[in-house]
Order: structure tokens, then C-alpha cells, then sequence
């Protein structure tokens, strides 16, 4: 009965894993279509309900009654989240790109507008002079106004993905208040930049902080040989009666 409940959950486990192409759906290609491409979607219910089945059953016979029909249902409930809010390795790697590509792009938006250019005009000169992560998921933005969308809804649904949402409400405020676009753009520009540099840095400190783990454990065993045996070693040694 162990081995049974171990098997389902192993499979559970190994079936949760993201294969390497990924299980982000393919991005729409309707241009005026209300979503953004997805930088991937959550499992479908068919995976979802086999893998939480498989955690349920894992569970119940590897506890065994009268847990187990509590901690099944538990864990079952548990795996269906998880797998609802899980995403492939691919997709992290896209959305991490396309933020890494941003303030460039963005850097590149502002030095567009500052020569005259319209903000359409300007984003789809920036996309082919900058192609990339972030360049592609502007594709859809570049589709919705060549066939003629109202640039504040397009600005509108941009402000709703995850990565592009600060260059989509930056223009869609500008839009609104009538202000400028160059100057918008530029400050957020500069934001961006910051935000990078913050990032690198704390990604520098944080490469120290897991270097010392290593280095310590290393060290730890030796200094105990070498220092506090010894000198326990010494103090028990005073301590035994003489002859």
C-alpha cells in the first residue's frame, strides 16, 4: 500500500513538471482582440483534475484511515491551486527577458518622441530598431492600432500585462491629460533605469550572501577539529584525578 501511494505521488510530482518547450498557449493573432498574448497559461482542468487526483490518492494511502481521508482531500485542494498559478520554465524566461529588455526599449520610445514623432509612429520604429522579448509582446499593441483602435484603449488593455503595464499607463495618462508624451516617456525612462540598476546590484549582493554558505561549511568542520576539540580535549583532561 506504501509503495502504491509513493508511485501516485512521484507521478504527481513528475507530471507537475514543465516540459522544456513549455505550456504557454500560442499568443493570439487577432490584432484587435482584447487580450494581450498570455505569457502563458495555467494548466488545463483535464491535467489539473488527473495530477490533483493523483496528490489525493498519494496521500490517503500513504497515511492511511482515518487521516488520510482528510489529508486526500487537503492535498487534492492544495495541488489544484498550485497547478492554477504554476507556468513553465519558458514563460518565466520570456516575461524575465522582456523586463530585462524594457527600459531600453522604453530609453529608445523617448528619444523617438523627443525628434517628433507620433507615439504610434514612435513605438512601431522602436520595435524594429529593438527587436526582442519585450518588442514581440508589443506585436499585438502595433496590430491594434494599424487597423485603427483608439489609441487610449489600446494604451489601456497595454497597461494590463504583467511586464508592459508601467509603459501602458504612462501613455495612457498622458493620453488623458492632454500633457506630453515625450516628457511622460522620458521620466519613465529614468524610473526604469533605477529600478535596473537597483535590481543588479541586489542580484550582485545576494551572489555574497550564497557564496558565504558554501565557504562556511567548508570552514565550520575544520574550525571545530582544529579549535574546540583541542581545547576540550585539553580542559577534560585537567579535569581527570591524578594518580
Amino acid at each position: 500500500m506504501t509503495a502504491v501511494a509513493v508511485v501516485a505521488t512521484l507521478m504527481a510530482v513528475l507530471l507537475a513538471l514543465p516540459p522544456r518547450t513549455g505550456w504557454a498557449d500560442a499568443p493570439s493573432q487577432d490584432p484587435a482582440g482584447d487580450n494581450l498574448p498570455a505569457p502563458g497559461r495555467p494548466r488545463s482542468v483535464g491535467w489539473r483534475v488527473l495530477l490533483s487526483t493523483l496528490a489525493e490518492c498519494g496521500a490517503g494511502l500513504l497515511l492511511g484511515p482515518p487521516v488520510g481521508l482528510v489529508a486526500g482531500p487537503v492535498a487534492a485542494g492544495a495541488a489544484w491551486v498550485a497547478l492554477d498559478r504554476s507556468e513553465s520554465r519558458v514563460v518565466r524566461e520570456a516575461r524575465a527577458s522582456a523586463a530585462r529588455d524594457l527600459p531600453h526599449l522604453v530609453d529608445l520610445l523617448a528619444a523617438t518622441l523627443r525628434s517628433g514623432a507620433a507615439p504610434a509612429g514612435a513605438l512601431a520604429s522602436v520595435c524594429a530598431a529593438c527587436p526582442g522579448a519585450a518588442a514581440d509582446r508589443l506585436d499585438p499593441v502595433l496590430g491594434r492600432l494599424r487597423v485603427g483602435l483608439p489609441a487610449a484603449e489600446v494604451w489601456r488593455v497595454l497597461s494590463l500585462d504583467a511586464v508592459l503595464a508601467p509603459l501602458g499607463h504612462t501613455l495612457a495618462r498622458a493620453e488623458a491629460s492632454g500633457s506630453s508624451v515625450a516628457d511622460a516617456i522620458e521620466r519613465l525612462a529614468d524610473d526604469l533605469e533605477r529600478e535596473a540598476l537597483a535590481s543588479v546590484e541586489d542580484r550582485a549582493r545576494a551572489v555574497g550572501v550564497r557564496a558565504a554558505v558554501p565557504l562556511g561549511l567548508c570552514l565550520l568542520p575544520a574550525f571545530i577539529l582544529i579549535g574546540i576539540v583541542p581545547t576540550v580535549a585539553g580542559l577534560l583532561a585537567t579535569l581527570r584525578p591524578g594518580p
